[in-house]
């Protein structure tokens, strides 16, 4: 059994809104860390996956068991000891709540910029399911951290790289 003390990797969370590079981030942040990731977006049902193609974002009720299954994953390793790195979205404080009952040392880090970098990002994407249409909806579904949320912010605009080295700088203070 590990003693509490020692260093046990974390469990965190990259938050933000399409086209914000939380995924790249979070798996450049996974291998910096030496943990494993996981993408959101592969937790989505294909009924979720046609939704959002058709340009619907998900309500509440389509979020839920999205993010239960997330938050398993992350109970999972933390529970083991090994750590974990995924990509979601975690728009609103209610979502990011149901991660932290599955998980509740989870540090989210919650990536910004302003819309401008994120559309231009989005026009450069291809072969995603998540429309740039969809860009609006989630930029005002977006409840930033709040203070006695356990993590940070961090501006998208410099590199993924720039951005994993910073985070994972960031964790080490941290944690």
């Amino acid at each position: 059994m590990m003693d509490r003390t020692e260093h046990r990797p974390p469990c965190v969370v990259v938050t933000g809104v399409a086209g914000i590079g939380k995924t790249t981030v979070a798996r450049l942040l996974a291998q910096r860390l030496a943990v494993p990731f996981a993408d959101g977006d592969d937790f989505h049902s294909p009924a979720h996956i046609a939704k959002m193609s058709a340009g619907t974002p998900l309500d509440d009720a389509d979020r839920r068991p999205w993010l239960e299954s997330i938050g398993r994953w992350l109970h999972e390793h933390d529970v083991a000891g090994t750590g974990a790195v995924v990509a979601c979205s975690a728009l609103k404080r209610r979502y990011r709540d149901t991660l932290r009952t599955a998980c509740p040392d989870a540090f989210f880090l919650h990536l910004t910029a302003d819309r401008e970098l994120l559309a231009s990002r989005l026009r450069r994407r291809h072969g995603h399911f998540m429309p740039g249409s969809l860009l609006d909806s989630q930029l005002a579904t977006l409840e930033p951290l709040e203070p006695d949320e356990r993590g940070a912010q961090l501006d998208a605009a410099p590199t993924p790289g720039a951005l994993a080295d910073l985070a994972a700088d960031l964790l080490a203070r941290q944690l």
